[in-house]
């Protein structure tokens, strides 16, 4: 019987030094979604790891049941907030899946999402454009509610119907890069660039616009350069890294061009993504030092105005509320006073924690398409974490979050609403 072909290739597989630093010790068990919900050894760090030795010791192939592991992992690294042996999970499990990739053994479901979404809409910034405007037309004439209705979709091939029911409610104005000058409100204490990204402005228009009144009323110049696109996160988790380094450079090119100080995004996951882009571009000559500098100058704006002498609103908002810690702030970055802090300034609002802040909801960019079952499971458990808060709305720092804990809201039929950290700051300061 033919052996199977020992261990990883190419430039983009999982180091060895990263791999046998797991010394499957299970601390990491307790505080993964996957293992939590399925108590499947496979389901957890180390069994994937474990897996992945094996097959870079040649033991085993890369064959759809090892892969459909692989598949079932958020990437959400919590893991990596845990680990006594400081192993690089996330690193890992991309270098990973982009062999999954290039041994063309992803999922159906992987290969159609990646075709259609990361790497035909992400890539061009027209067509992504171009496919919201006829969604949002799809959406608001009432075409949507009509086909649910009738239960057409189920009779195409392809999960048709699911992909369809995933998709978001897109809002009435659309957040686009520009050549303007946003002033700063009072005396200018520093210049910014916004990300714009891709999805974001298209489902969560009005946030990024209160995200660019907030700078500017902390004394920011704000600006949200042209050329700018997606920060390639999507595709770098999927295994797409050709696309995702294409993506990188054209946000160097663009953000650090426009002369700013600062990198500023209101996406946990756009921001864990750009932080890592030297790690992305680390074989790349030309870009590997303008990486390390456009890393370095990138923060979270829950990051960004914690660290400032924030101008807390005079105004009260009388209200309790909840946060949920994205994963990729709280797992990838590290950040989790920040945004509390934002909210502790507003005169009047009273957090209440919720249990398992951090366990993830299961939205995990594409994730939710693609591991449907997993994802509502996860979701359900997040739910019920809100619930139990009794608190008026949930607050978070992701878009991906916003979405997913919204849909679930809205099909359990729960009044609390979904916001994001700027959201509720911007309307402490248009109370004054």
């Amino acid at each position: 019987m033919a052996q199977p072909a020992s261990g990883f290739t190419g430039p983009d597989a999982p180091a060895e030094a990263d791999l046998y630093r797991c010394v499957h010790c299970g601390l990491c068990l307790s505080s993964c979604p996957t293992y939590v919900e399925t108590a499947l050894e496979m389901e957890s760090p180390r069994g994937r790891i474990a897996l992945m030795k094996a097959v870079n010791e040649g033991r085993v192939e890369i064959t759809p049941r090892v892969v459909s592991h692989w598949d079932m992992c958020l990437q959400c690294r919590a893991c990596e907030a845990v680990c006594p042996s400081g192993v690089p999970y996330g690193r890992i499990m991309e270098n990973t899946r982009a062999q999954v990739k290039a041994a063309g053994k992803q999922s159906k479901e992987l290969k159609r999402l990646s075709r259609f979404f990361l790497q035909t809409a992400l890539t061009h910034r027209w067509k992504l454009q171009l496919g919201a405007h006829i969604i949002r037309l799809y959406q608001r004439l009432g075409v949507q509610k009509l086909v649910r209705l009738s239960h057409l979709l189920y009779l195409l091939p392809g999960g048709i119907a699911r992909l369809e029911s995933n998709l978001p409610p897109m809002c009435k104005k659309f957040f686009a890069p520009t050549d303007k000058v946003h002033p700063a409100q009072g005396e200018k204490k520093i210049t910014v660039a916004l990300l714009a990204g891709c999805v974001m402005p298209l489902m969560q228009g009005p946030t990024m616009e209160a995200t660019v009144r907030v700078l500017t009323r902390n004394g920011c110049d704000v600006l949200v350069p042209r050329g700018q696109g997606c920060c390639g996160a999507l595709n770098t988790h999927a295994g797409d890294r050709y696309n995702a380094r294409k993506m990188a450079r054209a946000n160097i090119d663009s953000l650090m061009a426009a002369g700013v100080e600062r990198i500023i995004t209101s996406s946990a996951g756009c921001g864990s993504s750009m932080k890592e882009y030297p790690e992305l571009l680390k074989d790349d000559a030309e870009y590997r030092d303008k990486a390390e500098r456009f890393s370095s100058m990138t923060q979270d704006v829950t990051e960004f105005l914690a660290g400032l002498p924030l101008q807390e609103p005079a105004a009260a908002i009388n209200r309790t509320v909840t946060y949920q810690d994205p994963c990729h702030l709280a797992h990838a970055q590290r950040i989790t006073a920040a945004p509390r802090k934002v909210l502790n300034s507003i005169p009047g609002l009273e957090l209440v924690e919720m249990e398992n802040s951090s366990l993830c909801c299961g939205g995990a960019g594409i994730y939710s398409s693609v591991q449907p079952a997993l994802s509502q499971r996860l979701l359900k458990r997040k739910l019920e974490s809100i619930r139990d808060t009794g608190t008026q709305e949930v607050i978070t720092a992701n878009p991906g979050c916003m979405l997913q804990v919204q849909q679930g809201l809205r099909a359990s039929k729960l009044p609390t609403k979904v916001r994001h950290v700027v959201d509720i700051l911007d309307e402490a300061y248009s109370l004054e």
